[in-house]
């Protein structure tokens, strides 16, 4: 047996593996929620296969008293649920960590490493032993393994039952049968082994003010603040949830109390072509309308969103980015969408996006998007990614201005049509790119034809050379307008460093803890997160101000470098590349190694240089 870990409270990272469709989604989300609730900050991800039952899944939970959100890149304790993945589940935990397993099935390839603390626990004989019934006996096996957690860890039972109550509400025998497996679980863990482990929880005050939501919950939520009615589209992983929990909340919300009648549209169209369509003509006729789609969805889209850009009607679009290309990895992340947005369809096209790093920008981003699709007129991308949208997020508390109004833009009412001696279309008055429109129905002075064809400024279709010109050069000085209203980046350079960090998204987190990192190593670095395209001065500003800066991205052709190159002034030369594309979520030791392999040769060259090109040999 190995020497005890050293204590660790509320700082460590349990991995439970199991087999998709067993149930261990309700046991794992328990867990992380009752951590949550002692007041410790925790974060939970999910890695899951892409059919519906039988292969393998694992959740992590990292207990992190320092708030830290991104995956730590180690194994402190695994819960081996799953034969089939046996060998590879060992490998994975730390030295001096803890394996725990069925030990209902003699498992001797398991006590093979002599550097980890293996506790068997007969879950399934225990289970077989209280509870009826094939599928009951494998539901409640995984519910066991939280009872012999919540043992080993020091977790309140007592908090367990009030979250099992909340869950099943309407159903109080689930509490009591689910209970029944915890106590089964924690009673053997408390006589078989000395509990809790050096690794285990102590109630903190670190979670008041906020709460546990995913991106699509959070984005949906986000829609229906913003006055959202018109939702069409076409299922695709991982979006779905998103365009579930905005039918949930506007069974709520968006009913007419006195009529019961539903004051929202909600479709699921033939394909994500006919779901664009739908919301491009929705917002067309004044409804604020979306999608929520993935990759693929965003390819199948393209026509109608060069259209939705050139005929100049307002539209929004959530992609939940996932592993490409083609049907790629539907349930793992990536950052793989961003130059597919930017650019979306043929000939010249530029799209404004919007890249969250977290759930509760996508709260606030997606009020934004549907302020902006009016305001300039245009398509608006949401880019968040499957990290983001299916796995919960601890973030602060949602917060909602009553006041807020939503900018429709330059939209003319029917007084103010009755005023024009002529009302043209795509006409710019203001010289900001961006001109009037109406809505069908206002008044017939105002009709006019939407054309994705060539046309004139004056809204009649032509192939005259100058006359379409006019009106691509005005779309350009639309795009200047966007710089000037789009998400301002958020800039960290309190190191005053001559080195930066540029990332995007979901790379958030990993980046802010991998600069602790850093920093305690005597490296200063500063931090770019960039929030939208088009970039925007700040942007600029910060390219030109660094020598040298890492581009952290999770997408194997560097998009977010090839995008920075090609719509800002910066010199190639200064931007290294870190790229993670794996399908698993970015861990800070990932950025730490690659920052540090490019700076330690350059500070050891410095050092050579300043000794005549002698190199120093210490004692070790």
């Amino acid at each position: 047996m190995p020497q005890s870990t050293a204590t660790r409270v509320n700082d460590f990272t349990i991995k439970i593996a199991t087999v998709n469709g067993t149930g261990s989604a309700s046991a794992n989300t328990l867990l992380m929620k009752s951590i949550f609730r002692s007041g410790i900050p925790v974060m939970g991800k999910n890695y899951f296969p892409s059919n519906i039952q039988g292969l393998p899944t694992w959740y992590e939970i990292r207990v992190t008293r320092d708030g830290y959100v991104a995956r730590s890149g180690q194994v402190d304790i695994m819960v081996a649920m799953n034969a089939e993945t046996y060998a590879r589940d060992v490998r994975e935990v730390a030295p001096g960590g803890y394996l725990v397993y069925d030990s209902t099935w003699p498992r001797p390839a398991l006590l093979k490493r002599e550097d980890i603390t293996a506790l068997g626990v007969p879950l399934a004989q225990l289970c077989n032993e209280s509870f009826n019934g094939v599928r009951t006996r494998i539901l409640m096996k995984n519910i066991c393994y939280a009872g012999v957690l919540a043992a080993l860890l020091d977790l309140d039972l007592e908090r367990i039952r009030e979250l099992l109550a909340e869950t099943y509400a309407k159903k109080p025998q689930l509490v009591e049968s689910n209970m029944k497996a915890i106590q089964l679980g924690y009673d053997y863990a408390r006589g078989a082994f000395a509990c809790p482990l050096p690794l285990r929880v102590e109630k903190m005050a670190n979670t008041a003010g906020h709460i546990m939501i995913d991106g699509n919950t959070a984005a949906a939520l986000g829609c229906v603040f913003a006055g959202a009615t018109v939702a069409a589209w076409y299922p695709i992983t991982p979006s779905t949830s998103l365009m579930d929990a905005f039918k949930m909340f506007s069974d709520r919300m968006r009913v007419d109390p006195a009529s019961g009648r539903k004051n929202f549209a909600f479709i699921q169209a033939e394909d994500e072509l006919a779901a664009i369509g739908m919301v491009i003509g929705a917002m067309w006729n004044g409804a604020r309308a979306f999608t929520a789609t993935s990759g693929p969805g965003i390819s199948l889209m393209n026509e109608f969103l060069g259209l939705a850009y050139y005929a100049e009607v307002p539209a929004v679009v959530f992609d939940i980015q996932r592993v490409g290309p083609s049907t790629g990895m539907p349930t793992r992340t990536q950052q793989g969408d961003l130059m597919e947005c930017a650019y979306a369809s043929h000939g010249d096209t530029r799209h404004v996006c919007l890249y969250p790093a977290n759930a509760e920008e996508c709260f606030y981003m997606a009020v934004q998007a549907f302020d902006l699709a009016e305001r300039l007129q245009t398509p608006v991308m949401v880019l968040s990614d499957l990290d983001i949208g299916m796995n919960d997020w601890m973030c602060r508390d949602l917060k909602w201005d009553d006041n807020y109004r939503p900018d429709r833009g330059k939209v003319l009412g029917k007084a103010e049509v009755l005023e024009l001696k002529k009302f043209y279309r795509f006409l710019d008055l203001d010289d900001d790119g961006i001109p009037y429109r109406t809505l069908p129905g206002v008044h017939p002075k105002a009709a006019y034809f939407t054309r994705g064809s060539g046309h004139t400024q004056y809204g009649a279709y032509t192939e005259d050379s100058a006359e379409y010109q006019v009106v691509l050069d005005r779309l350009l000085r639309k795009w200047a307008t966007a710089k000037r209203l789009v998400p301002r980046a958020v800039i960290d350079a309190t190191a005053g460093a001559a080195t930066g960090i540029v990332s995007v998204g979901s790379c958030d987190g990993a980046i802010r803890e991998a600069i602790d990192v850093l920093k305690r190593r005597g490296i200063g670095v500063d931090y770019m997160r960039v929030r939208s395209f088009p970039f925007s001065e700040d942007v600029e500003r910060f390219l030109a101000a660094h020598e040298l800066l890492f581009v952290v991205e999770q997408n194997r052709d560097a998009q977010l470098r090839s995008l920075l190159t090609l719509e800002t002034a910066v010199e190639k030369s200064k931007l290294r590349s870190l790229l993670h594309y794996s399908g698993l979520p970015i861990s800070s030791s990932f950025i730490v190694e690659g920052v540090l392999a490019e700076l330690e040769p350059r500070q050891l060259a410095t050092a050579q240089g300043a000794k005549g090109g002698r190199l120093e040999r210490r004692p070790t």
